[in-house]
């Protein structure tokens, strides 16, 4: 009798171990299971300089970053260095991206820069400015075949800005004031 007790008593505790496991891989694998897509992009190439890391990307390996459909709104606006209007409405997308939290708003700064020009233009820029969105560079010559890609209304004139949350997608051909950016932000959101 005391055999067969041990015996239970050993099958139990297996038992239990065989659910915990259970438990703790499925908190392992849906914990990232609010909404937050994991988009994976591979960049071209990664220049790194005085503290800035701004990577590059062709088309079609920027192409995902367009349609993650989770619960974050996204701001993505294509811009440059030697694009006044661009540069000047900058402050207010580094605005949106400190006042509303990560959780709920990403900003992506697209730079369209020349590649040749990042080390001497971009860095130097980007840390002089102090932005914090995330900048990266697109590197695609071939722009007659992606700016129709990013929206049929956009004539390839910068800045332009998309700001989309799932399929709600609305795109702009045109600079903002802060008051502006965020009115339109608000619809999104």
């Amino acid at each position: 009798m005391l055999i067969s007790f041990s015996l239970i008593a050993g099958f139990d505790i297996f038992v239990n171990m065989q659910k915990k496991i259970f438990y703790i891989l499925l908190v392992v694998l849906f914990s990232n299971c609010k909404g937050e897509q994991k988009v994976s992009l591979d960049a071209t190439e990664i220049f790194k300089s005085k503290g800035v890391e701004i990577p590059v990307y062709d088309f079609e390996s920027f192409k995902p970053l367009l349609s993650i459909n989770d619960d974050k709104t996204r701001v993505i606006n294509f811009w440059a260095t030697w694009c006044k209007p661009c540069v000047a409405e900058l402050p207010y997308f580094e605005l949106i991206n400190s006042r509303y939290p990560d959780e709920q708003v990403e900003v992506i700064l697209v730079s369209l820069d020349l590649p040749k020009q990042v080390e001497t233009r971009l860095i130097p820029f980007v840390k002089r400015q102090n932005i914090e969105s995330k900048v990266v560079l697109l590197d695609d010559p071939d722009a007659d075949s992606w700016i129709s890609q990013i929206s049929a209304d956009w004539s390839g004139s910068i800045p332009a800005t998309i700001i989309y949350r799932g399929n709600n997608v609305n795109f702009y051909e045109r600079s903002f004031t802060y008051n502006e950016l965020e009115k339109e932000l608000k619809k999104v959101l």
